[in-house]
């Protein structure tokens, strides 16, 4: 899809202004949000070993739970810790084809994952020695490297405090 341009572009710039003004509150005046935090994200996976390698052993999320899923017999559901209680799913489904993976309205454009320096630069070593390749840092973006996951899934391993964006406080 064609990025706008020219005019188009300066109404979307202005469209986004408008928003900011009339919905963006600093934080004295913004309400306190009603959830503490992400429980889960949950995606489908078509190899639960192959899953497990890439988030454990390779970017270093413990998987703390490995079950049966509940609503499909003989499906697997299972649980990576991400920090600060908020776990990443995934579930297999045998039998069940898997559509390939595009990018619409509603679907998921990526999967953005928190990490200090040192968690980052053990990440870009471990996929440089597993030949994984990988975007980034480019776009005048240092801090962010983009890859898929075994499954397809789009991930970001983003290099900076939560709670930041571009090195602004958003909470």
């Amino acid at each position: 899809m064609p990025e706008p341009e020219g005019a188009e572009l300066d109404a979307v710039r202005a469209r986004r202004e408008q928003l900011r003004s009339r919905y963006l509150r600093e934080r004295p005046a913004r309400r306190a949000t009603t959830a503490r935090g992400i429980h889960h994200v949950a995606f489908i996976c078509r190899d639960v070993e192959e899953t497990i390698r890439f988030y454990q052993e390779l970017l270093g999320f413990p998987l703390v739970e490995l079950v049966e899923n509940r609503d499909y017999r003989g499906s697997t559901h299972f649980f990576f810790d991400l920090g600060n209680h908020n776990l990443l799913g995934f579930f297999d489904f045998p039998g069940h084809p898997h559509p390939a993976f595009r990018e619409t309205l509603g679907g998921v454009q990526h999967l953005a994952l928190s990490m200090d320096a040192e968690q980052h630069s053990a990440a870009r070593r471990a996929l440089d020695e597993a030949g994984i390749a990988y975007r980034g840092p480019d776009r005048g973006v240092h801090e962010s490297l983009y890859l898929q996951d075994p499954n397809g899934v789009p991930v970001e391993l983003y290099r900076e405090r939560l709670g930041l964006f571009d090195g602004a406080a958003l909470l």
